[in-house]
């Protein structure tokens, strides 16, 4: 190995090196990984029925998230008094699920080959879209895994049946999750405003096992009746659309709507779920950075991530 000079290794500051997430190696050989989790990219947009670009979200994803990884690992919090993400937490990043252009079923059984092989693997399984049809694959994934109950923080509620024929759009994932034997029921939280289903679609979320909060219903029950409302003891899949964000702080998104939640009321959501359940999966979707010229959406993505996953593994060491 070369030497650079370094007294003490490298300092390895944000701006410096490669973008992966967290600034974790790189795992190619998708039949070798060995991690307790597995990051996927999934940079597919072509569900999307306004604004397109979420296929950038991984790429801005990954890159915000080099600012929360300075070469060390483990992240102190005062407030907690605990150390997320130590070093004994292996975390590899598989790049991206191979997208064929105008090929949605392909594209989408790439995806849920990246999903798969991560689970094999035994590592939980992040994917970053990439927009919300990328959900439908990764739910796929899990036909052989034991049931669970999917947490949805979302502005819309994507139960969408079949539209013009479309099937694997971005308005379909939830109802298409919901026909799943292996989905035990639905928390569908922060669903608001005009939205992506017609009242048809309410109907047939509740009558499948769905239940519905708005942000406002959210604000007015509490996060811990809220927690209350999802079934503790369960295995949870949690699917994280960032316009359940308020545009305010998450503008970069195709279909923004506002009156969407700030920052702590989902973390405190996500850390109440890891203390009730076990977490075994999830996906962030919706990113489109170009619609932000700050960034900050990526790195509200990327932060909400990180902490998740911290508090997901610091309640498996209890």
């Amino acid at each position: 190995m070369a030497d650079h000079g370094y007294e003490d290794g490298r300092l390895n500051l944000p701006f410096v090196g490669f973008a992966t997430f967290g600034k974790n190696p790189i795992c190619e050989d998708w039949d070798r990984i060995k991690a307790d989790v597995a990051i996927l990219g999934a940079p597919f947009d072509f569900g999307t029925q306004y604004r397109s670009g979420a296929r950038f979200g991984p790429r801005g994803i990954r890159e915000a998230s080099t600012l929360f990884s300075f070469g060390h690992a483990g992240a102190y919090d005062h407030e907690d008094d605990a150390i997320y993400l130590p070093g004994s937490v292996k975390i590899v990043d598989m790049g991206d699920a191979d997208i064929v252009h105008t090929d949605t079923e392909k594209s989408h059984a790439n995806i849920e080959l990246g999903v798969r092989k991560a689970l094999a693997a035994g590592a939980l399984p992040v994917t970053l879209g990439g927009d919300h049809s990328i959900n439908i694959p990764c739910i796929r994934a899990f036909d052989d895994q034991q049931p669970f109950h999917l947490v949805q923080i979302d502005a819309h509620l994507d139960f969408v049946d079949i539209r013009h024929g479309v099937r694997h759009g971005h308005g379909n994932p939830m109802r298409r999750a919901a026909e799943k034997d292996y989905v035990t029921g639905l928390s569908q939280i922060g669903i608001r405003n005009v939205s992506s289903t017609a009242k048809e679609g309410y109907d047939d979320a509740r009558a499948m096992g769905s239940d519905i909060l708005s942000v406002r219903q959210f604000r007015k029950l509490g996060v811990e009746n809220v927690l209350r409302r999802i079934p503790a003891g369960e295995r949870y899949y949690v699917t994280i659309d960032i316009d359940g964000f308020d545009p305010s702080i998450a503008p970069g998104t195709g279909t923004p709507s506002h009156g969407g939640f700030l920052y702590y009321e989902v973390l405190e959501l996500l850390q109440g779920l890891t203390k009730q359940g076990d977490v075994i999966g999830m996906d962030l979707v919706e990113v489109a950075p170009d619609y932000d010229q700050t960034g900050s959406t990526s790195f509200l993505a990327a932060q909400i991530l990180l902490n998740f996953l911290g508090f997901i593994f610091h309640e498996k060491e209890k």
